[in-house]
């Protein structure tokens, strides 16, 4: 079963830069699309970036693009989101998510497996 956890979470000032990781146990990692989501007190969860399966084809939401980058080391079974330029509206509960396609979709309910979840806070 996929059993994913992040970590690389923490305290950063406006600016600073943070590398998120998510350690997957599963064996068939390189054929899952994989996710970042994030989710702020009180507000919904919502996606940020995925990439997809195999190849590495990469998505990002708006408010993200030319700061954030996620990348995979299937050979580790790890994903990655590289965060630059953090802004105080990142500060959020930052999930990693898996679904057993090569096509990652920016919906929460299409992913099966999710991680525990990592602290971002960036202060001002």
């Amino acid at each position: 079963q996929v059993q994913l956890v992040e970590s690389g979470g923490g305290l950063v000032q406006a600016g600073g830069s943070l590398r998120l990781s998510c350690a997957d146990s599963g064996r068939i990692f390189r054929n899952y699309a994989m996710g970042w989501f994030r989710q702020a007190p009180g507000k919904e969860r919502e996606f940020v970036a995925a990439i997809t399966g195999s190849v590495g084809s990469t998505y990002y939401t708006d408010s993200v693009k030319g700061r954030f980058t996620i990348s995979r080391d299937n050979a580790k079974n790890t994903v990655y989101l590289q965060m630059n330029s953090l802004k105080p509206e990142d500060t959020a509960v930052y999930f990693c998510a898996a679904r057993l396609s090569f096509t990652p979709t920016t919906t929460t309910a299409d992913y099966p497996y999710w991680g525990q979840g990592t602290q971002v806070t960036v202060s001002s």
